[in-house]
């Protein structure tokens, strides 16, 4: 059968563009809806929202891998054995909850370490101590959702991410203001409101997961698999195997790895070096990764379905489809992220308008200082969208382990060491840490663009069937 083409892809991109979508736009509403407050309580929101994402990120990109293999094996005509691994991601999350309630305690003296102030850190630590109450649901929906993409239906992430946001934006009016007769929690009401809306999503997908156990229940959007057939009921076949747990860790610990420690190079970045430039300088570089991370979530979608069409093609042997697939996910992709750019580079302080609360602040604080880093970051757009299509389909094939050692080393040899000597030896201030990032998302494209080209995923057996465990 012809290899999948545009239409596939965009028959099953549409509900994930809508779910991470909705998911990046609860924490636009979160910093839009503290902004008010002050920059301290704006700083502590968007600061701690990010703090505790890089918390979770080794369980969420964990689990993350769970789509690869219900790809894979959808792709072979195995949907009975890709049900399991829907049971392995809701075994670590309830693994995940467990360690962030733990973690809990210790938020204080963590946060000790930053150069935030004192007013800064205070309210952030209450604000990461109530968002970890949720780690649990947050580690399951993404597993379940990442399991019916990797069928092919991607619509239950969305009814998922949809939910959530509605139920946050509704309770952030109420409990961050004091609305309908609650009280007036601040930054703390949007942490509440976002564990609360975290809860619902999780709702939802676990209720689709539990109908999912009925054949005439699920109609999955086309692939490529050539006869897609519904998910069977749970059966003796199908009960958790001690043997494929350990062998998806093997493969999904370097994609939480690879999240992980990514992500705590941002957030030295950010905690270290902007967070030395003052307060005003964190709002706006906040500000910016606010507005990035509504704008690139199309992309990222369009990137994640492409990853699902990789897995299902290589399941069904079909490898010499993947280069196609890649390369028309990357120019749907690019499309985007290049008009993003554009948008940044033309109109940064309108977008930075959302931020501001005064005239003196427009001039002067948060607004000015942001359209400045937000024009900055439309170098970095076409660069990004290489590095989403390259490293959703490296994972789709399971090449885990590599992406992780070359987004270590990149990050925390490379970029971090770079920023910090562009901004205080160089004294480039904010716009230098910003064209930092923009030369560390150069390097990893081109490294990804090299890793792919090789063709060395090819020879990786993600599911095992063809060394026969």
């Amino acid at each position: 059968m012809p290899a999948p083409g545009y239409r596939e892809l965009v028959l099953l991109a549409w509900p994930i563009v809508l779910a991470r979508s909705a998911q990046s736009v609860i924490g636009f509403c979160d910093a839009a809806m503290v902004a008010p407050l002050g920059d301290d309580a704006f700083a502590a929101a968007t600061t701690g929202s990010l703090n505790t994402f890089g918390m979770l990120s080794l369980a969420t990109g964990t689990v993350y891998i769970v789509q690869s293999y219900a790809a894979q094996l959808a792709g072979a005509g195995d949907l009975a054995g890709a049900r399991r691994y829907a049971w392995y991601g809701l075994l670590l999350s309830a693994l995940a909850f467990a360690l962030a309630v733990l973690a809990i305690p210790a938020l204080g003296a963590i946060l000790a370490l930053t150069n935030h102030s004192e007013p800064v850190r205070e309210a952030m630590g209450s604000y990461m101590a109530i968002r970890l109450l949720s780690a649990g649901v947050v580690v399951g929906t993404e597993a379940l959702g990442n399991w019916f993409a990797g069928l092919g239906d991607t619509r239950v992430a969305m009814r998922a991410s949809l939910t959530a946001m509605v139920v946050n934006v509704a309770l952030n009016w109420v409990l961050i203001y004091g609305h309908l007769g609650a009280p007036a929690l601040g930054v703390d009401g949007a942490a509440w409101a976002s564990a609360l809306a975290s809860a619902a999503g999780f709702a939802v997908a676990l209720l689709a997961f539990r109908r999912a156990r009925d054949p005439a229940a699920v109609v999955l959007a086309p692939g490529p698999a050539e006869h897609p057939v519904p998910v069977l009921p749970d059966s003796p076949e199908g009960r958790t195997h001690l043997r494929e747990l350990t062998r998806m860790l093997r493969f999904g610990l370097p994609n939480g790895l690879n999240w992980f420690l990514e992500f705590s190079a941002f957030l030295l970045f950010l905690n270290f070096v902007v967070a030395e430039l003052g307060t005003v300088a964190t709002a706006a570089m906040m500000a910016v990764f606010a507005v990035n991370s509504v704008s690139f979530m199309p992309a990222f979608g369009l990137a994640n379905a492409g990853a699902v069409l990789v897995g299902q093609a290589i399941g069904a042997g079909r490898p010499n489809d993947v280069p196609g697939v890649v390369w028309r996910t990357w120019t749907a992709t690019a499309a985007w992220q290049g008009l993003v750019g554009v948008a940044y580079f033309a109109i940064p302080v309108p977008l930075m308008l959302i931020f501001s609360r005064d005239e003196v602040q427009t001039a002067e604080g948060v607004t000015a200082v942001g359209a400045t880093l937000l024009a900055i970051s439309a170098a970095w757009q076409l660069l990004d969208a290489t590095v989403m299509t390259i490293s959703e389909a490296l994972r789709a094939a399971g090449d885990t382990a590599w992406t992780l050692w070359a987004r270590v080393v990149l990050a925390w040899a490379v970029w971090l060491p770079a920023a910090y000597a562009a901004v205080f030896v160089l004294e480039g201030g904010a716009p230098a840490a910003t064209w930092s990032m923009v030369a560390y998302f150069a390097t990893l494209s081109l490294a990804f663009v090299l890793r792919f080209r090789a063709g060395a995923w090819r020879r990786i057996d993600l599911t095992g069937r063809s060394s026969g465990t």
